[in-house]
């Protein structure tokens, strides 16, 4: 198994999961499936069981039980081991602290607003900006849920920190319409080629 199939990005999750309690893969897919908001893991099959037999490899994860219920393969249950543990708190504290800029397609897509034109921005942003508040009340109720269901907030804490950048993230949106509408985002002027006659 490659040693980079440990810094894929679904080793953390899987560690957390495993943390929580041991699971076999297919409820190891469920639950991030369950969990994840428009697919923030990159989550398929294939990729989740090389992450989970590169952690076994590694002696992060270890066979907790094998588990068969009639007329289905047996499915093998793993658990985090003290390696394992550590190597997650370890993950876990140098994540958190470092202040690494993290790449998104927005982030690469508008260093090329220009390219759009005024109208082609304004409209490109403003669309972007419904379908961010409608997210934005979607997950803010699926969040007043949970809290009202006794969830402890900590357990959520994700999904506030996930509401506070979307919102800023709005508020970025609509700063930079009202700035090109304002005329102070401007555009360059199209040069024009000199004709010889």
């Amino acid at each position: 198994m490659p040693a980079r199939a440990l810094d894929n990005p679904l080793a953390l999750p899987v560690l957390g999961l495993l943390l929580e309690s041991p699971m076999h893969p297919y409820q190891l897919e469920v639950t991030l499936r369950e969990r994840s908001e428009e697919g923030q893991w990159p989550l398929n099959r294939g990729s989740l069981n090389n992450v989970v037999a590169a952690l076994a490899a590694a002696g992060w994860i270890e066979e907790h039980e094998r588990t068969q219920r009639e007329g289905r393969p047996a499915r093998t249950v793993y658990a985090l081991t003290d390696t394992g543990h550590a190597e997650l708190m370890s993950r876990l504290d140098l994540q958190i602290r470092s202040a690494a800029r993290e790449f998104s397609p927005f982030f690469a897509a508008i260093s090329y607003l220009g390219a759009l034109g005024r109208e082609g921005a304004v409209d490109a942003l403003t669309e972007r900006a419904e379908r961010l508040t409608a997210r934005i009340e979607s997950d803010q109720a699926r969040l007043t849920r949970a809290l009202d269901d006794g969830v402890p907030a900590l357990f959520v804490v994700e999904a506030d920190y996930a509401l506070h950048a979307a919102r800023g993230e709005l508020a970025w949106i609509a700063s930079t319409i009202s700035d090109i509408h304002a005329g102070s985002l401007t555009w360059p002027t199209p040069q024009t080629k000199d004709v010889q006659p």
